[in-house]
């Protein structure tokens, strides 16, 4: 047990002076500056209770982290509880529930799941963190087919800014239970979710790759290939300057290349099917695309394993034509001398559903996330994101009025705005979603991650 700065903890206390405050402070996004007045290793809900309420008799703000994927930027600051160390999954296979702990990763859902032919609506990087994705909706790998993966949560316990545990449902607490399905993070430090897991333990995918002068053939080709595609079918399009590094496959190490991303959740025939009208875009430089099980998912995208440092923005739009699609190109190019990634995700499907109980995902009538992320120097913080973030505004200013919002999810490192948490959700829920801070939350204490402040906190 630890006792440190007028907190008792089972886990680790650490201040800036205390050895291992840096190490614990470690996460995979690496751009941006973490300095906390106090981290508290949690080990568990009373843990996660003491932190919260020493922050409230202090004023502080306080803030979360698992695995640091999603980092808004530079924290200064406040209290950051670690969750590294509530890592573990119970699966209920009678009713096809996940009880998830606030530190766990995906790929410990993903292998506990699988042993009951079950998956969770898991991202494409395996070692992100499944709560912090889920509480702001997560547009993951079977989202066409299944939805968002905060439409699953059933059940959430939280901490909530009294310093109290609560364990929230549909039934409970309305309110609270609709928020957290989406917005999350700004009402409390949830220690563990239930969510609804799917009947599908294998899958059709893989990806096509193909370089430099297949490029524009690739976007525009995918593009037209998405227009009344079924919902079975889930798939992206990476526009990516891959590095010049051992771990890029040979055929398109150090290339500009168009990966196209595909996950079906039909047979491998049906699949193969469904895919057989990209063969008109010419010589693909690799194909992977096979029957797989679910917990083989992580190679489709090859997501870079190792910390890096980034800053991504996107916009969800209703449409996107050839000519836009030109565009981006002309933007973002190898030409252009940008380093920076194009993603776009298709969307549609059971995401424009709302199912079973209502939540606060928004925008539900998008078809496409339009994404741009752009590698940054180890450190660089958030002073580096100006030139950056000029660079993503031109590329979205390409959609004009079909631009309907932004997808939490996808912002990565910052500042992240209140106009951009704003455009997070649709106008009347995100009028509801200010009344429900202003109840559970009115000091702002949870404005550590993509911030909804009260109105006491003067912000508009």
């Amino acid at each position: 047990m630890n006792v440190s700065a007028d907190i008792v903890s089972e886990g680790p206390v650490y201040s800036p002076e205390t050895a291992g405050y840096e190490e614990e402070l470690a996460a995979y996004q690496t751009g941006f500056r973490q300095q906390p007045e106090m981290v508290v290793g949690a080990t568990g809900p009373d843990d996660v209770r003491a932190a919260v309420r020493l922050a409230a008799r202090r004023g502080l703000p306080l803030a979360v982290q698992a695995t640091g994927h999603g980092l808004p930027g530079d924290r200064i600051g406040g209290v950051l509880v670690t969750t590294k160390r509530m890592r573990g999954v119970d699966i209920d296979h009678v009713r096809g529930i996940a009880r998830i702990q606030a530190g766990t990763p995906w790929e410990d859902v993903i292998r506990k799941a699988a042993r009951h032919g079950m998956a969770p609506l898991s991202g494409s990087a395996v070692g992100v963190g499944a709560v912090g994705y889920t509480l702001e909706g997560g547009i993951g790998l079977l989202a066409r087919t299944y939805g968002f993966a905060a439409d699953r949560i059933t059940a959430a316990e939280i901490v909530t800014a009294d310093g109290e545990l609560r364990h929230v449902t549909a039934e409970s607490d309305p309110d609270l239970f609709w928020a957290l399905r989406g917005a999350g993070a700004n009402f409390g430090v949830v220690t563990s979710l239930d969510v609804e897991l799917v009947g599908q333990p294998r899958i059709y995918g893989g990806g096509l790759y193909f370089t430099e002068q297949h490029v524009p053939d690739a976007l525009h080709a995918w593009l037209d290939w998405t227009v009344g595609l079924g919902e079975e079918t889930t798939s992206s399009i990476g526009l990516v300057p891959f590095p010049d590094k051992p771990a890029v496959p040979a055929p398109v190490r150090g290339r500009y290349t168009a990966h196209i991303r595909i996950v079906h959740t039909g047979s491998a025939s049906q699949g193969a099917e469904v895919v057989e009208p990209l063969g008109v875009i010419g010589p693909c430089a690799l194909n992977t695309l096979t029957e797989m099980p679910y917990t083989d998912a992580d190679a489709i995208y090859r997501d870079p394993p190792t910390p890096m440092a980034y800053y991504g923005t996107n916009v969800l739009v209703d449409a996107l034509d050839s000519a836009a699609a030109k565009r981006i190109l002309e933007l973002t190019g190898p030409d252009t001398g940008l380093n920076c990634v194009v993603q776009i995700n298709h969307l549609g499907g059971a995401l424009a559903r709302q199912s079973g109980t209502a939540s606060a995902v928004g925008h539900r009538d998008a078809r496409y996330a339009v994404r741009v992320l752009t590698r940054l120097s180890p450190g660089a913080g958030s002073a580096a994101v100006a030139a950056a973030r000029a660079d993503h505004e031109r590329v979205f200013e390409v959609f004009g009025y079909r631009v309907l919002g932004i997808a939490p999810n996808f912002l990565l490192g910052g500042p992240v705005t209140v106009d951009q948490v704003r455009a997070c959700y649709d106008e009347k829920d995100y009028a509801r979603l200010v009344e429900l801070k202003a109840a559970y939350d009115p000091e702002n204490l949870f404005r550590g991650y993509h911030n909804i402040p009260p109105p006491s906190a003067g912000v508009r």
